[in-house]
C-alpha cells in the first residue's frame, strides 16, 4: 500500500522530509496544510515548492478514506460508506446538532464481540484500522464540511476500539494535538474489554469512557453481549471503578432497550441497584434501532421506556435517553455494517473468542 501523511504528526512529517533533504519548517506546512486546512489534494499546498508536491504526488497519498457512497438522513445526519487502500471499507457519520457538530468513526473493519443485537457484529472482524485510518474518518468529513468545524468525536462506529488501543490512542493525540480537538469532546466506547480499560485509564487522558452495559445481570448479558463470559458484570463494575478512581472522569453506562428483553420493570429495579453505588456515572439509554440481522429485536414503547427511566432514577442513578439521529439511514447505534465486500474476501468469524482477550490486548497485531 502506497504510505498516507494522515496519522504522522508534525515532527514525524518533519523527519520524514529532512530525510530527503529539506528543510524542517516544510514538516510545520505539510502538517498545517493536512490537519488545519484538511487538504485533500497535494495541488491545494501552495505553500510547497511544486517539485515538492509532485514527489510526495508520487510517493505518498493524504488520506487513506475515499467515498464509496453516502446517505443524507433529513436531520442532516450523514452516513458514508469509505474505501481504504486494501479495498476494505468501512462505516463512518456526520452529526449536526444545535450546539455542536460531532461524528462518529470506526476503530476496525467490522467487530468481533458478536453482541446479537448489533449488525456489526454479525460481520466478524477484518483487521484493526490504523491509526492514520481513523483520524482521516474525520480530516474526510471535515473536508466534506468546511463551513462547519467539527467539535465532537465518538469511537462508537464499527468495532471495539479498545482492542485497537494502541493505534485508538495514537488517533486521540494526533487529533488533540493537531486538529485541536479537545479530549474532553471525545467519547471512546466499549462493551467491557477490561484490560484495555486498564491501560486507558493509566493513560489518564480527560476522555468520556462509555461501557456499553445492555443487562443488569450475568445471564441476560451474556446472551447480548457475549464477551460477558469472560469479564461478568461484578469484574466490569470493578475495573469501572477503578477508573473512575484513577482518571476522576464519570463512565457514561450505554443501555440499548429492547422490548421484553431488557426493558421491563425487573430489569429497571436490578440496573438501580448495580449502580446506585456506581461513582461518577450515568446511564444513557438507546431505543433500540432496527436491523436485517436481528428480526427477533424491537423497540420499546414510549411508556415502557419512559417507566424504565423513572425506575432506575428513583435509585438516585442519572439516566437519559440520547437524542436519535441517523435512524432512518441505518447510521444509529448498532446498525452500521460494511455494505460492501471487496471481491473475495471474507470476514474471519469472531477471532476474539479463538484467542484469549488479553493475548489481543497484549499483541493488537492478532487481530490487524
Amino acid at each position: 500500500m502506497t504510505p498516507t501523511l494522515v496519522g504522522l504528526d508534525t515532527a514525524e512529517l518533519t523527519a520524514l522530509l529532512t530525510q530527503k533533504g529539506l528543510p524542517g519548517y516544510r514538516g510545520k506546512q505539510l502538517a498545517k496544510g493536512i490537519y488545519t486546512r484538511f487538504a485533500r489534494d497535494f495541488d491545494a499546498f501552495t505553500d510547497l515548492p511544486k517539485a515538492l508536491r509532485e514527489q510526495l504526488a508520487a510517493e505518498t497519498v493524504i488520506g487513506p478514506c475515499t467515498e464509496r457512497s453516502v446517505q443524507s438522513a433529513p436531520d442532516g445526519t450523514e452516513k458514508y460508506l469509505l474505501n481504504l487502500q486494501d479495498s476494505e471499507v468501512i462505516e463512518a457519520v456526520y452529526l449536526p446538532y444545535d450546539d455542536r457538530t460531532s461524528v462518529c468513526v470506526s476503530s476496525q473493519v467490522g467487530c468481533p464481540m458478536a453482541c446479537s443485537f448489533c449488525a456489526t457484529g454479525t460481520e466478524g472482524l477484518a483487521r484493526n484500522l490504523t491509526a492514520g485510518e481513523i483520524v482521516d474518518q474525520l480530516l474526510f468529513m471535515q473536508a466534506k464540511h468546511p463551513e462547519q468545524r467539527i467539535s465532537h468525536l465518538v469511537l462508537m462506529g464499527m468495532g471495539e476500539p479498545l482492542i485497537n488501543l494502541p493505534n485508538v490512542l495514537k488517533a486521540l493525540k494526533v487529533l488533540h494535538d493537531e486538529v485541536g480537538l479537545s479530549y474532553r469532546n471525545m467519547t471512546v466506547s466499549t462493551v467491557g474489554v477490561v484490560p484495555g480499560m486498564e491501560k486507558l485509564a493509566q493513560e489518564d487522558l480527560p476522555i468520556t469512557l462509555a461501557v456499553s452495559l445492555h443487562a443488569p445481570n450475568n445471564a441476560l448479558r451474556s446472551e447480548l453481549v457475549p464477551l460477558n463470559e469472560k469479564y461478568p458484570i461484578g469484574r466490569l463494575m470493578e475495573a469501572c471503578r477503578d477508573y473512575v478512581n484513577t482518571t476522576k472522569r464519570r463512565i457514561t453506562f450505554e443501555y440499548v432497550l429492547m422490548a421484553g428483553i431488557n426493558d421491563t420493570e425487573k430489569e429497571a429495579h436490578e440496573l438501580g441497584e448495580l449502580l446506585k453505588r456506581q461513582p461518577l456515572c450515568a446511564v444513557n439509554t438507546i431505543p433500540y434501532n432496527s436491523t436485517d440481522v436481528a428480526a427477533r429485536y424491537q423497540r420499546p414503547t414510549p411508556e415502557a421506556a419512559r417507566l424504565f427511566r423513572e425506575i432506575v432514577a428513583s435509585y438516585g442513578v442519572t439516566i437519559t435517553q440520547r437524542y436519535e439521529k441517523g435512524h432512518r439511514i441505518a447510521a444509529a447505534c448498532g446498525q452500521l455494517k460494511r455494505s460492501a465486500l471487496k471481491p473475495g474476501s471474507a470476514m474471519r468469524p469472531l477471532p476474539l473468542f479463538q484467542t484469549p482477550v488479553a493475548d489481543v490486548i497484549s499483541d493488537p497485531e492478532q487481530a490487524a
